[in-house]
């Protein structure tokens, strides 16, 4: 009886002792980035916003210490997978983030599924992302959302006849078809729909055969870092001067870049849920805060997108004080959380795991000498029109 309670008595000790060894362990984040190839800009946006999220918050939740580890997968889907694989089995990451393309999303998703790991998506935006695994949260946006505002402003606003161009995969086929269906449901006619390859681009035959057809306006979707190509091709062929509108997501005219495109910009209007120009003072202070840690660097929608990826994961880990119950407690702690984003108030659908935000129409103004995004309108709490269909 003595042996047997001194067994009891060792592996309760033992016990106890791993459980103060967990709560001494590093909770891992793994957050896997486009940081070269044709996307490296949303990769340096989301990390050097996730490193100044954690600058500003600390680097300890509920009384265990965060680690952000940074993964380049080069924008290929077989790398992204390849790497959170290592992630979750060699590092033990406690949730995995970032995707900065759908394919690379809809790659990770099933590493996800199979070992319990929250994967919280800081920019990748087509809509059935969320589908793809029951422990993929959102905190970017959809094309959907955006495309939708788009295609009841411009008809409101002397378009009639467009031409669309998207780039050819998921979000750009998202866009395309919610923006054609909106503008046709407001009594607008879409001439042509055109789509460029994703990778390495040339826009300059769909740009001179939009020329040719001579619409009000074109409607553009090309993912973040590829609108500069884009605008200036447009106005190299002198479209603006032929009376041909430019009109599109907010990809099109990317904070990021948007300074470097030149004045050819003014009076671009875009429908997006994030600018640099946002008038909040939540925003002002985080634009500010981005800028002096980056070089004078502006905040893009990738950025918001990863900081406040990070404040859901840290939410979620003070709510189940430091991550305790594993991966679907996480989970469950980032549902439904609602909080006012440099964007303005954000909300995580509880059902859907997707975001619900306003989208704003914007138009290209010089401000301070710079070019921004001025909001001119809002429409609130928008869900993802995909969820629905």
């Amino acid at each position: 009886m003595k042996t047997l309670l001194n067994l009891r008595a060792l592996v309760l000790a033992l016990g106890m002792a791993a459980v103060s060894v967990h709560a001494q362990d590093a909770f891992k984040i793994g957050l896997i980035l486009p940081m070269t190839g044709q996307q490296a800009t949303t990769g340096k946006q989301i990390e050097a916003a996730a490193r100044l999220f954690m600058a500003q918050n600390g680097d300890k939740v509920a009384g265990r210490k965060v680690e952000l580890i940074i993964k380049d997968d080069g924008g290929i889907p077989d790398a992204a997978k390849r790497i959170a694989q290592e992630l979750v089995v060699n590092d033990k990451v406690g949730v995995l983030g970032g995707f900065g393309l759908t394919p690379l999303a809809l790659a990770t998703a099933p590493i996800a599924t199979q070992s319990k790991t929250p994967m919280v998506v800081m920019a990748a935006a087509t809509s059935i992302i969320t589908e793809a695994s029951p422990y993929i949260v959102r905190t970017s946006f959809t094309l959907a959302q955006c495309s939708v505002a788009m295609g009841d402003w411009a008809p409101k606003n002397g378009i009639k006849r467009v031409v669309t161009l998207v780039s050819d995969y998921g979000p750009g086929i998202d866009a395309e078809r919610f923006f054609k269906e909106r503008f046709l449901l407001n009594s607008g006619q879409v001439i042509e729909s055109l789509r460029v390859p994703l990778r390495n681009p040339d826009f300059a035959p769909f740009l001179q055969k939009v020329r040719d057809l001579k619409p009000d306006a074109l409607f553009v979707f090309v993912p973040s870092g590829a609108g500069a190509a884009v605008m200036k091709q447009f106005l190299e062929r002198g479209m603006d001067k032929a009376g041909i509108k430019l009109i599109g997501t907010g990809d099109l005219t990317d904070d990021d870049q948007l300074n470097d495109m030149g004045e050819g910009t003014l009076g671009v209007v875009t429908s997006h849920h994030y600018s640099a120009m946002h008038p909040s003072v939540v925003n002002k202070k985080f634009v500010e805060a981005f800028k002096k840690a980056n070089k004078g660097m502006r905040p893009n929608f990738m950025a918001v997108g990863g900081y406040d990826g990070m404040r859901v994961i840290y939410e979620a880990l003070k709510n189940t004080k430091g991550g305790q119950g594993g991966g679907d407690a996480l989970l469950a702690a980032m549902k439904g959380q609602i909080f006012e984003s440099p964007r303005g108030q954000i909300f995580i659908d509880a059902q859907t795991r997707d975001i619900v935000q306003n989208i704003y129409l914007r138009r290209v103004e010089k401000k301070d000498g710079e070019l921004y995004n001025v909001e001119f309108d809002v429409i609130k709490e928008v869900k993802d029109p995909g969820k629905t269909k």
